[in-house]
């Protein structure tokens, strides 16, 4: 069986677009090449693709499974392709990662100038994001590997390297209220207005979880932020909120102005490592670049 790149590639534009038209615009060829290499592509693997119906083109069953595993053997064809060329070319490769902000300066920074040194060539891409942009973007091909908090469970198409542990903690300004108590308790934290990131981060979904573990209502978020809350101390200084914030940033300078809730419950444990996926596998610069990593522990 010969099956033509050019093929696979309309197959997967169709299915993205699922319609004709649309992949033919997004990959600049005629609608009927497009159909002609569909044809092909079905009379070479033996069965249908797609269900034609006037509202576009839909995946048979068959073919659903066929999508999923050749989406992401194309994935990693293309980043092969662009490695080979980018050496071919004189440079040494393009090492793409994702980092949180969090781990920017104590392990990104570090490794970076180590593998600057060694491989002066190389080009580094970098995208700056809380984990759950970095996991999808790790999904997508757009990241080789992040560096961040790790999942409590990571997914079966992922492969993770602890790196070091980082707990979360719940802080307060001095002097909040919540401080005063004799015995603080986490119902105490229920009237409380909190900063949190999207609810869709999971160190988020994590204070919901314990919070709902214990009767308790989610937290009333009174300021959400797209990153983590380190650039918004000052806030916290001065008013009541509550905010989640790296243990790793509670240095005795920043303890002066904010502490952690004095309360077992306001603190959640996390690894922080690389995170890659499992099928792909890496490219010589980011094998270098996490054995760096590794070394740094």
């Amino acid at each position: 069986m010969a099956l033509s790149l050019d093929d696979l590639d309309y197959f997967l534009a169709v299915a993205k677009h699922g319609q004709v038209r649309s992949a033919a615009a997004a990959l600049g060829v005629s609608q009927p090449a497009l159909t002609k290499g569909i044809q092909r592509l079905e009379r070479e693997l033996g069965f249908a693709l797609f269900n034609r119906s006037r509202r576009g083109m839909a995946l048979t069953p068959v073919a659903e499974r066929f999508h999923e595993r050749t989406k992401g053997l194309r994935s990693g064809l293309a980043e092969a392709i662009k490695e080979a060329a980018d050496l071919h070319l004189g440079s040494m490769g393009v090492l793409r990662v994702g980092v949180s902000p969090l781990y920017t300066q104590r392990l990104f920074v570090p490794a970076l100038l180590r593998l600057h040194a060694q491989r002066p060539a190389a080009r580094v891409q970098v995208q700056f994001h809380l984990n759950d942009a970095l996991l999808l973007a790790l999904r997508q091909g757009d990241v080789e590997l992040t560096l961040s908090a790790l999942p409590a469970t990571v997914p079966d198409d992922l492969q993770a390297q602890v790196l070091l542990r980082d707990d979360l903690c719940l802080v307060v300004r001095v002097g909040h209220p919540l401080l005063a108590k004799r015995r603080l308790k986490l119902s105490d934290l229920a009237e409380a207005h909190w900063l949190m990131p999207g609810p869709s981060v999971a160190a988020r979904r994590t204070v919901e979880g314990r919070l709902a573990q214990a009767g308790l209502p989610p937290p009333k978020v009174a300021v959400e932020v797209n990153n983590s809350a380190t650039p918004l101390v000052e806030l916290i200084e001065r008013s009541d909120l509550i905010a989640l914030m790296s243990d790793t940033l509670l240095t005795p300078e920043a303890r002066t102005r904010i502490l952690p809730l004095p309360l077992a419950e306001a603190r959640f444990s996390r690894e922080v490592g690389i995170l890659r996926r499992q099928a792909v596998p890496a490219t010589p610069l980011a094998e270098r670049f996490m054995e760096i990593l590794v070394s740094q522990r």
